[in-house]
């Protein structure tokens, strides 16, 4: 049976671990050609050999997402390599450290923008002006449940990711003639590498959010990517401009 992206070429970013590497492999498992990409290059070689122990076909390039000549070649490359860049889910971003407006240091407010919003603008600039030579395609950008509602200590955090949910919505409009479609996930706690680095440093943190989320339980890495292949297949062409919560109804409260 056919996958829902059977054919496609899928870049990931962020993929060395967590919601990416998940993503990643469920672009394999569905059919698609991935280029790994992540700064951790262990990590990323580690999520290439899963795809390809599968028998499925994957290849990682380094990118530090927030270095516009990084990103311009990471297209190039994923182009030159596979012939097309049909899809790309724009995942890469960072989650510590915590702190309220007042505390929050210039150095840590300028690093969450470099990367958790200027990266994603970088990857879609380039993404979208090749796509535009090959007549379409789907971008998914990860931003947050912070990106659409506000929480203390989280002010940069949720800056960026406001802003990558803006971004969207404007990709999403100047693309809506072109056989383009970009989109976002919202993810809520999901139990990730980072997130777990937290708990480990604040135990009693666990279970506040296991509480948080209507479900009582974390999101697990898989089901983003889930949704966030789905929302790069042609079964969501009619979906533009969406930023979708992923969150055990975190948003419906």
């Amino acid at each position: 049976m056919s996958g829902i992206v059977e054919g496609k070429v899928a870049l990931v970013t962020g993929s060395a671990s967590g919601i990416g590497r998940a993503a990643a492999q469920i672009f394999a498992r569905e059919g698609a050609r991935v280029v790994v990409s992540d700064v951790n290059d262990a990590g990323g070689a580690e999520t290439v050999e899963m795809i390809k122990g599968n028998g499925d076909d994957a290849t990682y390039v380094h990118c530090d997402t927030s270095n516009a000549g990084q990103v311009e070649a990471m297209v190039k490359m994923a182009v030159e390599t596979y012939g097309s860049l049909d899809c790309a889910f724009n995942n890469a971003g960072i989650g510590d450290p915590t702190a309220s407006l007042v505390d929050c240091t210039e150095e840590d407010f300028d690093r969450f923008y470099q990367i958790n919003m200027k990266g994603v603008w970088l990857c879609m600039k380039y993404q979208i002006k090749h796509m535009l030579t090959q007549g379409g395609g789907a971008i998914v950008n990860t931003a947050s449940i912070a990106g659409l509602i506000a929480a203390p200590n989280l002010g940069a955090y949720g800056a960026a990711k406001h802003g990558v949910v803006g971004l969207t919505k404007t990709g999403a409009i100047e693309c809506a003639t072109k056989n383009i479609r970009v989109n976002a996930v919202c993810p809520g706690v999901v139990r990730t590498p980072m997130v777990q680095t937290l708990f480990d440093e604040r135990p009693d943190m666990e279970q506040r959010m296991i509480k948080y989320q209507p479900v009582h339980r974390l999101g697990v890495p898989e089901e983003i990517g889930e949704a966030a292949v789905w929302l790069c297949s042609d079964a969501a062409s009619f979906v533009t401009g969406h930023a979708m919560p992923v969150d055990g109804g975190i948003m419906a409260v």
